[in-house]
């Protein structure tokens, strides 16, 4: 049902076109069932002429029911098509946190897995709408030839519904929980492709996560879609010999108790033998329907942000100073946070920030960018809050430890060539790439080579500020000096502000300031202070045990 509520807020008028030609479709498959009734049981009129027109009826109903499926099947696609870019759109615009929070594995679950089983269910949606105006337009009709017949069916099949409803519901709930067993399965399918190093080399992670994970979760899978399918056949036999039993009781009750002539049942029976066969197609997608419904409700489960059609663009406004007044961020679960943080950069800056594990520089990296909302304090452009969290981040170009590697250049206006063709040359990488337009074609490369190609694709962004994560740790000694003493230079002249988050002690003196994150807290040292870390940042490091870098 929410299938066909939503279709018909998205195509209203489509909708009702559709819905009037199956209309028309049932009037005239019962039609068909009339002329018989009328000109073939009892064979009044000319022979060859009856056959012209019988034969004319069910070209046009072939015609019509046709046309009214396929109708209903192109509008579902057209739909689901829809409801893939929103979803995918909504997931743009939802914050890493919260996508952190979801996972992976259920995320490409619904973006596979869900859309194709409401792709799925539109495919057999006109079955179960044609039986269902088939089966209205029948009852019409029969109720016309016989009143009584009409109730004692009615009664028979009423009561072969029920019980057919009372096995689709157990259908249903196996559906949900192999849904959620899906999901995990996902998430053992990524473990193992993710870390398919680790468990080439240690068998014994490998058995474990193979016998204690995957095939428990692969059992309850295979468990819960046998139950469904048991329960799912189970209604379509039941529905099917029932329908057979209700033609015997109607030639009972018209030849045995004399409730009608044998013309009447005769059309009684050739009318529930039509019925039969979109009744079981009905019932026959109706797990397709529940498993539709499932993946509704796993879409809505995600809790991704409303969903906006335009990508927010704003245009890049000149600043001198950016400021972080009394910010704080806690994680949902309170198991850490940051704060308050006081802090104010100045444009053409190049600072260095250290820290130790679980200290909490990343979440400084993801607060400064924009991409974690705070919880308290406020972000300042030239002294003003900004209201528009995109205006923000429109500003910052960053290379995480965790980076994605795009392969297409992307600058305001194309890329400069000049200006990718001095970094090119600056990084080192003009043996190992290859170009089609604006797109890389080989990114088959180190660790550190894809590194300087994200610094590459961060320079066609031509964004204000660059933020680097540790960006020289998988680069080589030489290299390092490098990004260093030469490129972080060239930075500085191109205006660009840069904050490097790094434990290159040997390189400190090169920034204009050095700050360092300690227990959630941000301070900038000073003096002999920062002399004494440029000589041995390693013995200034508190690591906290068991504590990952936040």
């Amino acid at each position: 049902m929410e299938l066909l509520l939503l279709v018909y807020r998205h195509y209203r008028w489509p909708f009702l076109a559709v819905t009037l030609l199956s209309v028309l479709s049932a009037l005239l498959g019962i039609g068909v069932i009339a002329f018989i009734n009328d000109h073939l049981i009892t064979m009044t009129g000319a022979p060859l002429p009856v056959l012209g027109q019988l034969l004319g009826l069910i070209v046009l109903l072939l015609v019509v029911t046709l046309g009214a499926q396929l109708a209903l099947t192109t509008l579902g696609h057209h739909f689901v098509h829809a409801l893939r870019g929103r979803l995918l759109k909504q997931l743009l615009d939802t914050p890493p946190l919260r996508l952190h929070q979801i996972g992976q594995g259920p995320l490409l679950a619904s973006l596979s897995s869900d859309i194709g089983h409401i792709t799925y269910a539109f495919v057999r949606l006109p079955e179960l709408v044609q039986g269902v105006v088939l089966t209205l337009g029948a009852c019409a009709y029969l109720a016309w030839l016989s009143p009584s017949l009409l109730g004692a069916t009615t009664v028979w099949v009423g009561a072969t519904m029920l019980v057919g409803w009372l096995l689709v519901r157990h259908v249903y709930r196996h559906l949900g929980l192999m849904r959620q067993a899906e999901d995990r399965l996902y998430h053992d399918y990524q473990s193992m492709i993710s870390g398919s190093r680790e468990l080439m080399l240690n068998r014994q992670r490998a058995l474990a996560l193979f016998d204690e994970q995957y095939q428990p979760n692969a059992n309850d899978y295979r468990h819960h879609i046998i139950r469904a399918d048991t329960f799912h056949l189970s209604a379509l036999n039941w529905t099917n010999i029932m329908m057979l039993g209700a033609i015997g009781l109607v030639f009972f009750l018209a030849n045995g108790l004399g409730w009608a002539d044998t013309n009447v049942a005769a059309t009684y029976a050739l009318t529930l033998l039509f019925l039969r066969t979109p009744l079981l197609q009905g019932i026959g997608a109706l797990p397709t329907l529940l498993a539709a419904q499932v993946a509704f409700d796993k879409l809505r489960a995600l809790d991704l942000e409303p969903h906006e059609p335009a990508f927010v663009q704003p245009a890049p406004r000149p600043w001198q100073t950016l400021t972080l007044e009394g910010v704080s961020f806690t994680y949902p679960g309170g198991n850490f946070g940051v704060g308050p943080l006081d802090l104010t950069i100045h444009r053409g800056e190049q600072l260095f920030l250290i820290g130790g594990n679980g200290s909490g520089k990343s979440t400084l990296a993801m607060l400064l960018t924009g991409l974690y909302q705070p919880d308290g304090g406020r972000l300042l452009l030239d002294g003003e809050p900004l209201d528009d969290p995109h205006e923000w981040r429109r500003l910052f170009s960053a290379i995480f430890t965790d980076f994605h590697l795009f392969d297409r250049l992307l600058g305001p206006g194309g890329v400069d060539e000049a200006e990718l063709s001095e970094w090119v040359d600056r990084l080192d990488i003009g043996h190992k790439l290859q170009r089609d337009g604006d797109r890389l074609t080989d990114l088959d490369l180190s660790q550190g080579q894809r590194k300087r190609v994200a610094l590459l694709l961060a320079i066609a962004e031509r964004r204000d500020f660059v933020l680097f994560d540790e960006w020289a740790a998988d680069q080589d000694p030489q290299f390092r000096r490098i990004f260093y003493r030469v490129l972080l230079p060239r930075l500085r002249e191109m205006g660009k502000t840069v904050l490097a988050i790094s434990h290159d002690d040997h390189y400190f003196p090169l920034a204009d300031r050095l700050l360092e994150m300690r227990a959630g807290r941000l301070r900038e040292l000073t003096g002999a202070e920062r002399q004494h870390v440029s000589a041995d940042v390693v013995a200034r490091l508190d690591t906290v045990p068991g504590v990952a870098d936040v």
